[in-house]
């Protein structure tokens, strides 16, 4: 069960993902949070460059074994706008991360952009469970899924020729 602090997170989140469609990218943001309930660090999409490997996720992950001990990543939560992708999730697992909250889950966003049209991406969209199946995850959060579901519909109607913003 999510508790004020959870949500408050996930707000951050969201609003994360609404810097990072507004500035160009894909529309997702992560915050990573210590046993003690404090923002360590957090991120937002960056795959615009080029570089699809530039999700929040996966540099929170990087972050968290650079700066934080494994005790301390074993306590940590990793709240995100959407679940983490394959890739994400190794990560996370790798690094020893305890716990996923995210506001949409993987089969969500498929159907959302799959209602937009929007082709198939070239991996699999499998549940954080079916890469890391270590990993406590929490999802979705329909209060917020809406706003989630929004920012990709954002994204993937408007006019090619005008900023994202």
């Amino acid at each position: 069960m999510l508790n004020e602090a959870d949500l408050a997170h996930l707000r951050r989140c969201v609003e994360l993902a609404t810097e990072a469609l507004d500035a160009g990218d894909e529309p997702f943001g992560s915050v990573l949070v210590d046993a003690e309930g404090n923002a360590r660090a957090e991120d937002r999409n960056r795959v615009a460059g080029g570089d699809h490997t530039r999700h929040p996720e996966f540099e929170l992950a990087r972050w968290a074994a650079a700066h934080m001990t494994p005790e301390e990543r074993a306590g940590a939560t990793v709240y995100t706008s959407g679940e983490h992708c394959p890739m994400c999730s190794a990560a996370h697992a790798w690094v020893g991360l305890a716990r996923i909250v995210y506001v949409a889950s993987s089969a969500q966003l498929t159907q959302w952009l799959t209602d937009l049209g929007v082709p198939a991406g070239p991996v699999a969209p499998l549940p954080v469970n079916a890469v890391a199946p270590q990993i406590i995850v929490e999802g979705p959060v329909p209060e917020l899924a809406e706003e989630v579901h929004a920012l990709h519909v954002r994204l993937h109607t408007q006019d090619p020729a005008t900023p994202h913003g």
